[in-house]
């Protein structure tokens, strides 16, 4: 398997997972979606649903893939999207943390781009 199929493979296992264990919550007052899109590599968990007549999109999770790495564009996971992968057997040097601006990214132990 090359690394782009590695790598689409590795994001849709983590966020399926994240997906199927929140949609088995009782108290979700909002859908957990998610959306793959190959063509583009994007990858999104989002939740919808209704506040009163306001319609309500949160975006939970978006991860690109892009230049042979894996760009984190949000995170509000508990344990972070990164972290997962990290278990999953990928290193620091292939994940951007892209939700800090490049400046701040030197600081972290991940790729920078």
């Amino acid at each position: 398997m090359d690394k782009l199929e590695h790598y689409r493979d590795l994001i849709q296992q983590i966020l399926t997972e994240y997906h199927e264990w929140v949609s088995g919550s009782s108290n979700l007052d909002r859908e957990s979606c998610l959306v793959f899109d190959e063509t583009h590599d994007q990858y999104f968990w989002l939740f919808m649903g209704w506040d009163g007549k306001k319609k309500i999109r949160n975006i939970h999770v978006h991860i690109r893939i892009k230049n042979e790495k894996i760009y984190i564009e949000e995170d509000w996971t508990e344990e972070g999207i990164a972290n997962e992968l990290l278990l999953k057997g990928l290193s620091k040097e292939e994940i951007v943390l892209a939700f800090h601006d490049p400046e701040t990214r030197k600081f972290t132990e991940f790729a920078i781009a």
